[in-house]
């Protein structure tokens, strides 16, 4: 393993003095290339930039990995920050090289069409602001993949952190792209970086359901007992929120021996069930 991963690193630098060497072969021919030099020009120009930030990224990603200890299969903020930055450099690069196919700088363009440009900006600013809210959350400490989060009205488990959303899935496995301008400004509950353990469960109960409060938090206690190694001993309690004419607010909680959101949502399913069957 460790050999492939140094080879692969030769074979970049290698690549590398090979793209300086024929962009100095391609400016000494410059009069004999006539009309096809800024077109190679730029190409070559665009593989170096690209081969140098891929050198650069995958040596930041390496380190970060052996510092932290994280296997390469896996990824957190830190990493999708960088290459979300990567990404951002190799598209600008695109841009440069098909301007320069016409051997267009870009300083000047900007001067000379310092209108467009402003009118481009505004266009383009929402876009342009969820690309650098996304940058700031890939390198916050506040949400990282896999924690269980609430934004705004979406509450779920994040799966991926890229230039322009958060994947967010829900208790039903939905999908949900948020925009990251729209997380940036929202209100952010992490239920992981909390470690809550405590669950609740609201619903209501019909006045017209002849039972007892503690008849219903034995009943439920009782249906789940093949969860009950990973629930702490005398945690179920029913407890109410309200009472209205036709019907009580309760709640239904438990504490869990550890955070595990896999078993929770297991249990959560079973007593939701559970509930509906016994009202009904």
């Amino acid at each position: 393993m460790v050999n492939a991963v140094v080879f692969r690193y030769i074979i970049r630098f290698v690549l590398l003095g090979a793209l300086i060497y024929a962009q100095k072969i391609i400016e000494i021919n410059k009069v004999r290339l006539d009309s096809v030099f800024y077109f190679l020009h730029s190409i070559v120009e665009f593989l170096i930039l690209f081969t140098v930030v891929n050198i650069v990224t995958a040596i930041l990603i390496m380190v970060y990995r052996l510092r932290k200890n994280i296997p390469y299969k896996f990824t957190d903020n830190v990493i999708n920050g960088v290459n979300n930055l990567y990404y951002l450099i190799v598209t600008f690069g695109v841009i440069m090289m098909i301007l320069g196919f016409w051997g267009i700088d870009l300083k000047n363009l900007i001067t000379s069409l310092s209108i467009v440009a402003a009118a481009i900006a505004i266009i383009s600013k929402e876009y342009v602001n969820g690309i650098i809210s996304g940058i700031i959350i890939s390198f916050s400490k506040e949400i990282n993949i896999d924690d269980y989060v609430k934004i705004g009205e979406n509450k779920g488990k994040i799966l991926d952190i890229n230039l322009t959303k958060i994947t967010l899935q829900n208790e039903d496995d939905d999908i949900i792209y948020i925009p990251n301008d729209k997380v940036y400004m929202s209100e952010i509950i992490n239920y992981t970086k909390k470690e809550i353990k405590r669950v609740s469960i609201d619903f209501e109960l019909g006045i017209e359901y002849h039972t007892t409060i503690e008849k219903l938090e034995k009943s439920l206690s009782e249906s789940l007992k093949d969860f009950h190694h990973f629930i702490e001993p005398d945690s179920f309690n029913i407890k109410i929120v309200d009472v209205h004419h036709e019907y009580l607010s309760l709640k239904f909680q438990y504490k869990l021996k550890e955070v595990n959101r896999e078993i929770e949502r297991m249990i959560r399913k079973k007593t939701i069930r559970l509930i509906a069957n016994s009202i009904k």
